[in-house]
């Protein structure tokens, strides 16, 4: 594989940053957008890749491909309705490092065929699937690089859950892109957590009134997690503080516990909590701390994800203090770092607030951050201008 899957492969997740002018679903998105201006503003915003689209039903050219190599080093990704191997000529000819084939257009033997031809050229394939029989083909097929579209290219609907679910069919050894729909931190997350190494994100790029500002914001980390929300009002205002993850006890000990997860915001993932064993709920994600006897809940804890664990959740000592909590945690982030195929997600937790949760990230690098009762005015019940305040001291 080249450069382009190489960096997809690079730890935590990734992002593709899309350049389009106008979308055959959405019309009109950017009619004025310089690829030579763009390019490198994603390239300094994180993005691990930028996708350049080549096709006149995007309003794209081949000399925007070549602007965009002109302006910046990132790997390129050209877009387009590949079949050739001229097609492929061009694209490498005009500065690409990878290109699409759309298994919906392309027999299997075309894949093949095209697949061998941009290994000779040196470049990567982003073989794209949108369904789970697109999917098995591709699997099939071998391609080293995968990506799954949430957009039905009939309808142009958006169906993200499909999309999660197919992620997770794809074997370990591919690179995993999640493409379409992505418009905040908690749906790249959610696609990370489904197995995503990349994101491909463009049309919510090219809304925003500056896109590398959006693209920087999509890949924020750590996510930032309220919990012990046990009220419709909390959860709408952590979600409009800009809180990615909602928390909801599902225990009954505890003295802020939820009889239910309540619905939440579409730009944000629901977290219940749980001690010993996960229970049924609506959740998306299922936080299951150890049992300790004698207290309401263990220290630590596992994040899953339909039974899955995708995270580990550092806490304090159930109303207890530990003075060597950051370092500890601290010191988990460094030893998965270095840990090739190991789950490097650490959610911190415990005593954080307002006051405090900026020098917490500085010190530990978590994934997420969690608080709960320093943000209650009293239990259960959320003071708005401290989990305003959180927030914002969390996103820095």
């Amino acid at each position: 594989m080249g450069r382009f899957a190489d960096a997809l492969r690079a730890p935590g997740l990734g992002a593709i940053a899309e350049i389009k002018r106008r979308s055959p679903s959405a019309g009109e998105l950017r009619p004025d957008a310089d690829p030579g201006r763009i390019a490198p503003a994603y390239a300094r915003a994180g993005a691990a890749a930028v996708s350049v689209l080549v096709d006149e039903w995007f309003d794209g050219t081949w000399d925007d491909l070549r602007a965009a190599r002109a302006a910046t080093d990132v790997p390129l990704l050209a877009k387009g309705f590949f079949s050739t191997v001229e097609d492929l000529r061009t694209a490498k000819e005009a500065g690409a490092d990878a290109v699409l084939l759309l298994l919906r257009d392309l027999d299997d033997t075309a894949v093949l065929r095209l697949q061998a031809e941009a290994a000779g050229f040196g470049l990567d394939t982003l073989v794209e699937a949108h369904d789970a029989a697109e999917l098995e083909r591709g699997i099939a097929l071998g391609a080293p690089v995968l990506g799954v579209n949430a957009r039905d290219l009939a309808t142009f609907a958006i169906d993200r859950d499909a999309q999660l679910a197919l992620l997770g069919r794809i074997p370990g050894d591919r690179v995993v892109v999640a493409e379409s729909g992505i418009a905040a931190r908690a749906h790249g997350a959610a696609a990370e957590l489904a197995g995503a190494d990349a994101i491909l994100v463009g049309s919510a790029l090219m809304r925003a009134p500056d896109p590398a500002a959006k693209l920087a914001e999509l890949v924020a980390r750590p996510l930032v997690k309220v919990c012990g929300l046990t009220r419709e009002e909390d959860v709408a205002v952590a979600a409009d503080a800009g809180a990615d993850l909602l928390g909801f006890v599902l225990v009954p000990e505890s003295p802020r516990a939820a009889r239910e997860v309540l619905p939440v915001p579409d730009d944000t993932l629901a977290v219940a909590v749980w001690v010993g064993d996960a229970g049924e709920s609506a959740a998306d994600l299922d936080q299951v701390h150890t049992v300790e006897p004698g207290k309401v809940r263990g220290r630590d804890a596992t994040v899953y994800r339909g039974g899955t664990p995708v995270a580990r959740l550092v806490d304090l000592p159930w109303q207890e203090e530990d003075s060597g909590h950051w370092e500890r945690a601290a010191r988990l982030v460094s030893d998965l770092s270095r840990t090739p195929d190991g789950d490097r997600r650490v959610v911190l937790a415990g005593g954080l607030g307002p006051e405090n949760v900026a020098d917490a990230i500085a010190a530990v690098g978590p994934w997420a951050v969690d608080a709960s009762s320093s943000l209650e005015a009293s239990p259960g019940v959320k003071d708005h201008a401290r989990v305003r305040a959180y927030v914002e001291a969390a996103r820095g």
